[in-house]
């Protein structure tokens, strides 16, 4: 997803798909170990898309601060 999606999402959807990558993250990582995982680029791509996810969280918690 790009950086524009993300911030078309309202709050409650953006913690949501955090937590999806973060879950989807963490099955990938146990697919690498196994052995199974044939792309690296699969494991690249979802910890991108969890640190876009976070920067827009981050900026819309700043903004209420300020």
């Amino acid at each position: 997803m790009k950086i524009d999606e993300f911030r078309k999402l309202s709050d409650a959807d953006l913690a949501s798909r955090i937590s999806e990558l973060k879950a989807q993250l963490l099955e990938l990582r146990f697919q690498q170990k196994g052995g199974q995982a044939d792309n690296g680029k699969a494991l690249h791509d979802t910890r991108k898309d969890i640190a876009r996810a976070l920067t827009v969280q981050s900026e819309r918690a700043n903004q209420e601060v300020k």
